[in-house]
């Protein structure tokens, strides 16, 4: 029986589920959206919560205890300054979950959990801007090739 187990164990070791927590809240809050599986998605969705309300509060301790549970100074940095900003009115339910079908390969429920009054352009923070004079400089080179 299932007695007084509170969460999932998404069928990994404890060191690995930690690890993927981890990681997982360090890229939500980077790119304020991610696609994942739904099981880790609402794994992720309570604990997402709670760093939230956690940088609401702007003390010495909670700042230390951001920075231990992200291992990350510049996400706990934007949780901080930019979130707890942006939800300083909100009581709760910083983060949804949108169900996106299934993966391809293994038939896999997929989801889409995001923050609430999201930045659009956070999800392109790590794409390179495409340089509109390399692209004329490739077209210049091939027609030098060909001539």
């Amino acid at each position: 029986m299932r007695h007084g187990l509170a969460n999932k164990k998404l069928n990994r070791t404890s060191e690995h589920r930690k690890a993927l927590l981890k990681n997982m809240l360090n890229s939500l809050i980077k790119y304020e959206q991610i696609k994942t599986t739904l099981p880790k998605a609402k794994f992720l969705k309570p604990q997402a919560d709670k760093i939230i309300t956690l940088g609401k509060k702007e003390t010495l301790q909670t700042t230390k205890m951001l920075v231990s549970k992200l291992q990350d100074i510049k996400s706990a940095n934007k949780v901080r300054k930019t979130l707890s900003k942006r939800y300083e009115n909100r009581k709760g339910g910083y983060t949804r979950i949108v169900k996106a079908g299934f993966r391809y390969g293994d038939n896999a429920p997929m989801a889409i959990i995001e923050f609430v009054d999201r930045d659009v352009e956070a999800k392109r923070l790590d794409k390179p801007k495409k340089d509109p004079s390399k692209d004329k400089s490739k077209v210049e080179d091939k027609k030098q090739v060909t001539a």
